[in-house]
């Protein structure tokens, strides 16, 4: 007669009463014991592993002895599960049939002792289901209930449990102070306040030494002991515990237990912190505007539109064509902001750095005071447009006008001598046109701008390039020792001994070249492929110099 292998599995949601010599997972293991021997007769063999999983929901399959008699069913080591009642395997039809799918292709079935139904029948297969579905339904309602329970139970300010907050010990449902980690607390909030910032904060308490108290929580876990960090720091001053009351979702009632810090001293703590919020996104928002919207025009008069894409969590800005931008036309400029930001703000500099000529230039009436203050002036704002502050630009950029072979960007001269702190005459200029030669290039679906000399308005290194030079670097390496040849060293690679030659040309480059790959300051248009595809290059260092890099 064939041996038929069962493998006893148990389970049992809470762990009350699990430390019992005789439990429910005892009294299930028994009760499949008495049906696998009643089945002796069809070689019924109990498999002497134990699998028990108590204190776990069926709402889940992440059940270690389950995963482990899982694991034996995929070997192919059990042909029958049994379990006391249906719900014991899961409570979730949607895991069920992931179940019953893993079984059916190792050939293994399973049974209830407690529940007989044939699920080899249509009939079969619906009162299964419909278990099930009573099954996970007291699932839910039990959870729901639980939820309700504490929803209610923090409505009336008790305390449901959870790691208690630093200052307070767990006492039935409410909290008690404890003295030495409230002082703590208190001087956290007074510190704050003093300072204005939880960084400064933080630096403050690393400084002198203070750490987060060790405590060990009810379950024997070690809490504390580190340095505190700025995340830490914001939610001790942002929990309403210490201020005597208790939060549950959107609400916040009064707790059972008594604060630690004052209303005053918490309301003013939450004013600090909003207001510092409001002020950070406003650097945020102000750092990522762009300071030419509603000013950039193409050769024709017609707007750019500022607008921006997102690739993963990095924010690209664009300036594009209006008709481009709203799908009316698919011809159009789409220039990247930061390039021709860039650009606009080095002609700015470039002007604000004679400042003998600017004031030429505005009609300024020269005077030995003048000749001292303007020079310092022109300084500070040729600092504010390094720092990249938009303020700037925003205030004396009145138009940019982008054309094929130059960009023509306006200035307001009566808002950059506001900006000066000096008095334009009456009858002074009100604008100057300050010309950037730089042109239109396309890559990809986007124009670069190439100025005059060859080199692009925005450095960046090109990573692949990069990379292409560092492997010419080290194919040499090997190459020199003189143990293999090239013809070896492109099989070894698994390219071609014409593509590693190709290659190998650029371990040869002058310092001056390599340094300005590494820094993105080649002359536009060098890439990976233009120099590994093109016939030669050039061996003398000069040479190089004027093919690789930028005029000048």
């Amino acid at each position: 007669m064939k041996q038929v292998r069962c493998a006893i599995y148990t389970r049992k949601s809470s762990d009350e009463g699990l430390e019992q010599s005789f439990n429910s997972l005892d009294a299930q293991r028994e009760a499949c014991a008495a049906y696998i021997l009643s089945q002796a007769s069809e070689g019924w063999t109990a498999l002497p592993e134990i699998y028990d999983d108590g204190g776990l929901s069926g709402g889940t399959l992440e059940r270690p002895a389950l995963k482990r008699l899982l694991a034996e069913v995929a070997a192919g080591r059990v042909d029958i599960i049994v379990v006391y009642k249906v719900d014991r395997l899961t409570r979730s039809l949607f895991d069920f049939a992931k179940l019953v799918e893993t079984f059916d292709a190792a050939g293994t079935s399973f049974v209830s002792v407690t529940q007989s139904f044939n699920t080899t029948t249509s009939m079969g297969r619906l009162t299964l289901n419909m278990l099930l579905s009573f099954a996970q339904f007291e699932r839910e309602v039990t959870a729901e209930r639980i939820r309700d329970k504490i929803a209610a139970s923090k409505a009336r300010g008790m305390w449901m449990g959870g790691t208690p907050p630093l200052g307070y010990a767990p006492s039935d449902r409410t909290l008690t102070i404890v003295e030495e980690h409230a002082a703590l607390i208190r001087h956290l909030f007074a510190r704050y306040l003093a300072l204005g910032s939880v960084r400064q904060l933080q630096e403050e308490l690393a400084g002198q030494g203070i750490t987060v108290p060790a405590r060990v929580s009810i379950s024997g876990k070690s809490l504390g002991g580190g340095t505190f960090t700025r995340g830490q720091l914001y939610g001790i001053l942002k929990n309403v515990i210490y201020r005597g009351q208790i939060g549950h979702k959107d609400m916040v009632y009064p707790g059972l237990q008594p604060a630690i810090i004052d209303e005053a001293t918490f309301t003013a703590t939450q004013a600090m912190l909003a207001d510092h919020l409001q002020g950070h996104r406003r650097r945020a928002n102000a750092a990522e505007n762009s300071p030419l919207a509603g000013k950039v025009v193409d050769d024709k008069g017609e707007p750019l539109v500022a607008t921006h894409a997102c690739k993963g969590k990095v924010r690209h800005r664009y300036y594009v064509s209006r008709a481009l931008h709203h799908g009316g036309s698919d011809t159009g400029l789409r220039l990247p902001a930061r390039e021709l930001e860039g650009l606009v703000t080095e002609r700015l500099a470039t002007l604000l750095a004679d400042p003998l000529q600017l004031a030429t230039t505005m009609s300024l009436e020269v005077t030995p005071h003048l000749l001292t203050a303007l020079p310092a002036r022109c300084a500070s704002l040729s600092v504010q447009l390094a720092e990249r502050r938009p303020a700037l630009v925003t205030a004396v950029v009145t138009r940019v006008a982008v054309g094929a072979g130059e960009i023509g960007v306006i200035v307001d001269l009566p808002a950059l001598a506001a900006a000066l702190g000096v008095e334009q005459p009456v009858d002074a200029p009100a604008t100057i046109m300050l010309a950037c030669g730089a042109r239109l290039t396309r890559s990809g679906r986007t124009l670069r701008l190439v100025q005059d000399n060859g080199s692009l308005t925005r450095a960046s290194a090109d990573k692949s390039l990069v990379r292409l030079v560092a492997q010419a670097r080290r194919w040499w390496q090997v190459l020199r020792t003189g143990e293999i040849d090239i013809a070896e060293l492109a099989t070894r690679e698994g390219v071609t001994a014409s593509y590693a030659t190709r290659v190998l040309r650029l371990a040869f480059l002058s310092p001056a070249v390599t340094e300005a790959i590494l820094a993105g300051r080649q002359r536009a248009g060098i890439t990976a492929a233009s120099l590994t595809l093109k016939a030669t290059v050039p061996t003398d260092w000069r040479a190089q110099k004027a093919a690789f890099l930028p005029a000048g």
